[in-house]
């Protein structure tokens, strides 16, 4: 390949397309490596061939109905693989006997998007009863929202099997906060084997997000928020934009209460770089949006992808969904298959 000074037309660096490339190639393959290697593509041919068309159809029609439902679907798999992995203990229901699930940890209390997981798992299981687990349906159906509103696709091996315990109090010591620093957001995804550049990357998932005024009440009030310095890596994350946060708190934040913000206005429903445009110009509304330029080289990583043709972040978004996918699942004979996605099999 020619030298990365060269320049494609429009100004792209070739050293940016290259990484473009490179996520191909990871994307291309069927088996994430080391311990998930259980995991594959086309784990139901036999089993259940029509498992994967019947999760797509089914959120493509609902999807094309209710934008919205991407980013609940894709909030809902994300805040499910932090906690034990990714093995839908985030949709198990509280039970009687003093066992508070995840699902009712105050992170989670405005996931949505559970009924539909519930009604495509009916579907599937009406086709292959207890052969396809719901930690599957809510993998496929995250990246079957996300592609439908024309955002990225990417593989999603399957074969993952459900967990059996759901704890509220692991989901609060689990689950990012948005007053985290880098070094915070940073540390806690490595300890599910994700790297700096899948934080940089999944952030990207705010392109379609909202966030309630409640979130960032810090910022938007009290200023939170560091000046920032010279090298970028000041871990006090700069204040929200000035004039930005003065228009919020006359349009949609008129108290600290809990009104909703689109994460990127003007283009929440599409699938674009307008979160990262809105992070550079410090009009991230978490404090966790704000420390992302607070690393000089995750700073670097977003003004890259922002110079860049919007198919290089598809193509690193989607790649690190599948790194995410794949974190602590459950395979062999780990877990079970759930028949209701609410209850474990011998729960009620």
């Amino acid at each position: 390949m020619a030298s990365t000074r060269r320049r494609r037309a429009g100004g792209v660096p070739m050293a940016v397309i290259r990484l473009g490339v490179a996520a191909i190639v990871v994307l291309g393959a069927g088996v994430i490596g080391g311990a998930r290697a259980q995991l594959r593509m086309g784990f139901y041919d036999e089993s259940c061939p029509a498992a994967e068309r019947i999760v797509g159809e089914y959120v493509r029609q609902h999807v094309g109905r209710v934008p919205t439902v991407a980013a609940a679907l894709l909030r809902l798999h994300y805040h499910d693989c932090f906690v034990r992995g990714c093995d839908a203990s985030i949709l198990l229901n509280s039970t009687g006997n003093g066992g508070t699930a995840e699902k009712d940890a105050a992170p989670n209390q405005t996931l949505r998007g559970f009924d539909l997981i519930d009604r495509v798992k009916g579907l599937v299981e009406a086709a292959c009863p207890g052969v396809v687990s719901c930690a599957d349906v809510l993998a496929l159906a995250a990246r079957d929202a996300v592609a439908a509103i024309g955002g990225p696709s990417w593989r999603v091996p399957t074969g993952r099997r459900d967990g059996t315990v759901s704890s509220m109090q692991e989901a609060l010591a689990e689950i990012p906060s948005p007053a985290m620093s880098f070094p915070e957001l940073a540390g806690l995804f490595a300890t599910k084997g994700l790297s700096v550049r899948d934080l940089v990357w999944l952030s990207g998932a705010h392109t379609i997000g909202i966030a309630h005024c409640s979130s960032f009440a810090d910022r938007l009030y009290n200023g939170g928020g560091g000046a920032g310095n010279a090298n970028g890596n000041n871990t006090d994350p700069p204040p929200l934009d000035a004039a930005y946060a003065a228009n919020l708190r006359e349009r949609k934040c008129r108290t600290a209460g809990d009104g909703v913000v689109e994460m990127d206005p003007g283009s929440h429903l599409t699938f674009d770089l307008g979160y990262y445009r809105a992070v550079l110009r410090h009009r991230g509304l978490l404090r966790s949006d704000a420390a992302l330029v607070t690393d000089a080289a995750a700073r670097a990583d977003i003004a890259g992808a922002v110079a860049s043709l919007p198919e290089v972040f598809f193509q690193v978004f989607g790649r690190s969904m599948a790194t995410l996918g794949a974190v602590q699942v459950k395979t062999g004979s780990d877990g079970e298959i759930r028949r209701n996605c609410a209850v474990v099999n011998s729960g009620h």
